[in-house]
């Protein structure tokens, strides 16, 4: 936050963070304990001031021994950052006491920026721990010429050099000025890293590093930025989703509240929206009023009319229509052999539309200074907001720059500009910053939702009860291609076409299956009246749902136990056999772990009361490239009079390789289990007549607290390559828990939550 202007801030009002910084300060057992916390929020300017050591961009040394690793990924929650120094001070021999983060601004040399689908650690980790251990080889090669060694015969750990009895810190080299070797990308990849049974960072349950900052107040989020000359928008919402479009505003009420300044009235260029009104006024709440006091004629555009229910019944049509969509995942012949098969079975699975609701909700603070448009949002996606919010206000991508800050809560919907465009265009028209801010309505019926989805699975069994065949068709919004970036779209098999891969994801599993076929299908209207979004766990969420479910269906079909059934096909035999580095042991890993969740939970031999039962699930989020292998048991019990699903125990087994921070790991595996246990009982969204239904957590309910049933969380740290943990276990929640409703009551639900009139409409059927 090195701006002049966000700097000289007023700083005489007492805000909630300066409250608490005080309130602190007032307490000398809490200032003597977190005064020996150091201080891990920096800047990337003063981490690469002249005179330290950089051997990669990645990190930085400096005089007084000080490492500070540069975190592109945005923290929302996950503690990213300190993961991602484990990998570096591992490599590079540092003491844990000398390790600071820092989250600079984007700039060329960090490449994309953008945090989500389970990538960070994932993606980083090799290249973060090369760049540790060349800092930790040129220190040592400094060292050497000094004493006039060989590299070979020093030791580096803790800091330090040292050998035949001489010893040197990293600082001391540092400060001689003469440490100035960068290594290339190809230099990189020739450095070996140590054998894993040498770490002694990576794998300890390390405190996260950004959580002083979070609990003595000194965090910023979007939310906590004020600059000189600030004014207050509010977006006037028409009465639609998309599509609509202002004719024409009249402030004449708005005129009557203190404070109102204006009303900017603008399209918008880059289809984030269709069309603005916004209010500007001094201070929030006069821009509340003032929005809900401008009377406009709106045009309501193409999707006024459009519902949840409409939305379904053309996706029925679509799948129904065999020249609809992509191939996206073809072996063998499923269209010859299915017909043909002993047993067929056909089953449709739902899900709804949900939002993110972050706890923050969708914030922007925007300005010009100096020909640079400074914008203080919390961001997952740098890389494609930058380049957005320019063509809003039509300067150049380098004109803009999204200062890094905490997110509270992103969960994919912070991979979107929607708030700082809007507050860019008003900020230009006026001349003035502009601090824009949606309230909890606007932020849960603007989402970027996750998709409503209509799926159809057909599967044939042969007459051993082996499955021979299956289709599934898969029909969607598809939120990556809305983003506009061919290069995130995927062949279809039968070049065809491109198709969204995050939108059918997952249904590519690792079951071995002679005969399969997936086809993708956009739904136009859904993607048109409810633009899609990425919620945390994407694809697998639904595609899964349906698979896993459809596999019991199917082993019941073959009068199989489920477990038995998957693990048959669990064979890691041709495509299923795995590569390196991510998928290593291929399908052999995903049926560890459902042996392991069936052994945790005691899967089928605990003696449960009436009522009870469990049900399984595994699957292998996210993508088939770079899969975290996770299973889970869910025991509940089910009210045949009412149709209420208790959920009493959620057992979770997960093989996630090489677990770099355990503690980080299991909060985000618990954290994903309650999201899955929230989308499989709870939450749904809905429109009528172009606009979302739901308003605030009142209509729009996730679990609460008190519906929390007992985690029995088993991470397998197996020493293969790192895969990521933030999301996989939203996926197989769902499943297990429908599969565990089944064996409880006999009600196979299909769609998405299992709710008590669903519950009760299955028992009848």
């Amino acid at each position: 936050m090195s701006d002049n202007r966000a700097l000289d801030a007023d700083r005489t009002a007492v805000d909630r963070r300066r409250f608490l910084v005080g309130s602190i300060a007032a307490g000398a057992g809490l200032t003597f304990g977190l005064s020996a916390i150091p201080e891990v929020m920096g800047t990337a300017g003063e981490a690469l001031a002249a005179g330290n050591f950089s051997p990669t961009v990645w990190y930085t040394i400096d005089r007084g021994g000080i490492v500070t690793v540069h975190i592109t990924k945005s923290e929302m929650g996950q503690h990213v950052g300190t993961a991602l120094a484990q990998a570096v001070i591992e490599e590079l021999d540092a003491d844990w006491n000398d390790v600071r983060i820092d989250y600079p601004d984007p700039a060329a040399r960090w490449g994309l920026m953008v945090t989500g689908g389970s990538w960070s650690v994932n993606n980083t980790f090799d290249l973060l721990s090369r760049c540790g251990a060349a800092g930790r080889l040129a220190l040592i090669e400094a060292a050497a010429k000094m004493w006039g060694v060989s590299p070979g015969e020093c030791q580096a750990a803790n800091s330090r050099i040292t050998c035949k009895g001489k010893s040197i810190t990293y600082a001391q080299l540092v400060s001689t000025g003469k440490l100035d070797k960068t290594y290339s990308p190809d230099d990189l990849k020739t450095i070996k890293l140590k054998d894993p049974k040498q770490r002694k960072v990576v794998g300890k349950a390390i405190p996260q590093l950004d959580i002083p900052a979070k609990v003595n107040g000194t965090a910023k989020y979007g939310m906590d930025m004020f600059v000189r000359g600030m004014v207050y928008a509010k977006i006037a919402r028409p009465p639609v989703r998309y599509g609509a479009k202002a004719k024409a505003v009249d402030d004449t009420e708005a005129k009557k509240i203190a404070g109102y300044q204006q009303f900017v009235s603008m399209p918008d260029p880059t289809g984030t929206a269709t069309h603005y009104v916004i209010a500007i006024a001094d201070n929030y709440p006069a821009a509340l009023e003032a929005a809900r006091a401008l009377k406009i004629d709106w045009d309501l555009g193409p999707n006024k009319d459009v519902s949840s229910d409409g939305l379904l019944e053309h996706a029925k049509a679509l799948v129904a229509d065999s020249s609809q969509g992509l191939s996206f995942w073809d072996v063998g012949n499923a269209a010859q052999v299915l017909p043909t098969a002993a047993v067929k079975h056909e089953a449709v699975y739902i899900t709804p539309l949900a939002v993110h609701a972050p706890m923050e909700p969708m914030n922007c603070v925007a300005f010009e200074e100096g020909g640079i448009w400074h914008i203080y949002s919390g961001s997952q996606f740098q890389t494609r907001s930058g380049p957005l919010c320019a063509a809003a206000i039509g300067v150049k991508p380098e004109q803009v720059l999204i200062h890094q800050v905490y997110l509270g809560g992103g969960f994919g919907r912070r991979l979107e500009a929607d708030a700082m465009v809007p507050a860019l265009m008003a900020s230009k028209a006026i001349g003035k910053p502009v601090k824009l801010i949606y309230s909890r309505e606007e932020d849960i019926q603007n989402d970027f939702f996750r998709t409503l989805t209509y799926q159809r699975l057909q599967g044939g069994l042969d007459a051993k009860g082996k499955l021979v065949a299956l289709n599934q068709d898969v029909c969607s919004a598809w939120a990556t291609k809305r983003w506009g970036i061919e290069a995130f779209l995927s062949d279809s098999t039968d070049k065809k076409g491109k198709l969204d891969s995050f939108s059918v994801n997952g249904a590519d599993s690792w079951y071995s299956i002679p005969n399969h076929h997936v086809r993708a299908i956009e739904n136009e209207q859904a993607q048109a009246a409810t633009p899609a979004g990425q919620f945390r766990s994407v694809a697998p969420a639904w595609t899964f749902w349906a698979v896993e479910s459809f596999m019991d269906e199917l082993a019941h079909a073959a009068k199989q136990d489920p477990v038995k059934f998957r693990l048959a096909m669990l064979d890691a035999k041709g495509i299923n056999a795995g590569t390196a580095p991510n998928s290593v042991g291929g399908a052999k890993r995903i049926a560890n772990v459902l042996r392991t969740v069936v052994e945790k939970a005691e899967y089928g031999k605990k003696k449960l009361p009436e009522g009870h039962a469990q049900g399984v699930a595994v699957v292998s989020s996210q993508e088939r490239a770079t899969p975290t292998w996770t299973a889970c048991v869910a025991e509940v019990s089910v009210d045949k009079s009412t149709g209420v699903v208790a959920v009493h125990k959620l057992t979770i087994a997960i093989d996630v390789g090489t677990t770099v921070n355990p503690d980080g790991a299991r909060a985000q595996v618990e954290g994903a289990t309650l999201w899955g246990l929230s989308l499989a009982l709870y939450e749904q969204a809905s429109m009528r007549h172009g606009e979302i239904v739901q308003t605030n957590f009142d209509s729009y309910t996730p679990v609460r607290m008190a519906n929390v049933p007992e985690l029995d969380i088993h991470i397998l740290n197996t020493g293969n390559y790192p895969s990521g943990v933030g999301e996989p276990a939203v996926t197989v929640v769902s499943p297990a828990i429908a599969n565990a409703v089944f064996n409880a009551s006999g009600a196979r639900v299909r769609t998405l939550p299992l709710t008590p009139d669903r519950v009760k409409a299955a028992l009848k059927a």
